[in-house]
């Protein structure tokens, strides 16, 4: 169990992050990555996206340029639905523990999803906020994202912006059209702000649902992969309907239920849904082709 210490909670108030080492035990990075490994490979013998999930979107979502030679696959959609070791790191592990440290005792699963980052590949992550995408009546949500691989600075980490969750919700709208990201002006200065996360592998950044954060294109010859679960407090429930539904959405993985909605906006910008397999096409950045069955 990782219970968080007093200071590491406020750290994560003040600054908006946290990170965490040793958040999966050994074995569960194993199943994770082998998992993951099966998942490339199966890639391959797709021309592009394919799977389905609840909504009857694709699971897998592939890079422009994949083909069998050059896997590209940069998106997996709720894992947790298809893998038992992804749905044991959801539902109880070590960072479960940490997550109820900051926003419990009661929390509840929001979605999971693994973004990765081929060797040479161009997907990045515009900055924005992960409360515009699943805006709820509080931001007691917590983002955790656990290192598949070694992350360092030449293969596309996380670069989050301290302390900006304290500022607010910023728009992702641009010229009436939900863009995903904020815009040029307010990406510089975000950039200018941001700092970069190496991880090790099974180490975890949990992420204040307002923190300000994007990431580069990996440059590197090394992959980059990072599964990625977001948590609710049980009080805190959606103003929109989730941009990844699952099986998994609402279940109590710490502490109880709540009967009661915990308001403290006074306003919240919406998003706006969107058909493709994952939130890339909607920054602009293309998929390698429609699903292939």
């Amino acid at each position: 169990m990782v219970h968080l210490r007093a200071g590491e909670i406020a750290r994560f108030n003040a600054e908006g992050y946290l990170l965490i080492e040793d958040a999966v035990s050994p074995a569960a990075l194993a199943a994770l990555r082998h998992d993951l490994d099966a998942w490339v490979q199966e890639s391959r013998s797709h021309t592009g996206n394919w799977g389905t999930t609840a909504d009857g979107r694709a699971r897998f979502d592939c890079e422009a340029g994949h083909c069998a030679d050059d896997p590209r696959l940069r998106r997996i959609n709720n894992p947790a639905e298809i893998s038992e070791a992804y749905a044991q790191v959801l539902l109880d592990s070590p960072m479960v523990d940490a997550v109820a440290s900051l926003i419990g005792p009661n929390v509840k699963v929001h979605h999971s999803k693994i973004n990765l980052k081929r060797p040479g590949t161009a997907t990045r992550v515009g900055y924005h906020q992960d409360f515009s995408f699943t805006p709820h009546t509080n931001d007691s949500l917590v983002t955790a994202l656990v290192a598949l691989d070694p992350v360092d600075l030449a293969n596309g980490p996380l670069r989050v912006v301290p302390g900006s969750h304290l500022g607010g919700q910023i728009s992702l709208w641009q010229d009436g059209a939900f863009t995903g990201q904020v815009d040029e002006a307010a990406a510089k200065h975000y950039e200018s702000r941001s700092i970069p996360l190496e991880q090790k592998p099974g180490s975890v950044c949990l992420m204040h649902t307002k923190l300000m954060h994007g990431s580069d294109p990996n440059r590197s010859t090394a992959p980059r992969g990072l599964f990625i679960c977001v948590y609710a407090a049980a009080d805190a429930f959606a103003l929109s309907p989730s941009p990844l539904p699952n099986r998994f959405e609402g279940q109590m993985v710490r502490g109880q239920a709540s009967g009661r909605a915990r308001l403290t906006e006074g306003q919240v910008e919406l998003p706006a849904a969107w058909k493709e397999a994952a939130f890339f096409a909607v920054q602009g950045q293309r998929a390698a082709v429609p699903l292939d069955g």
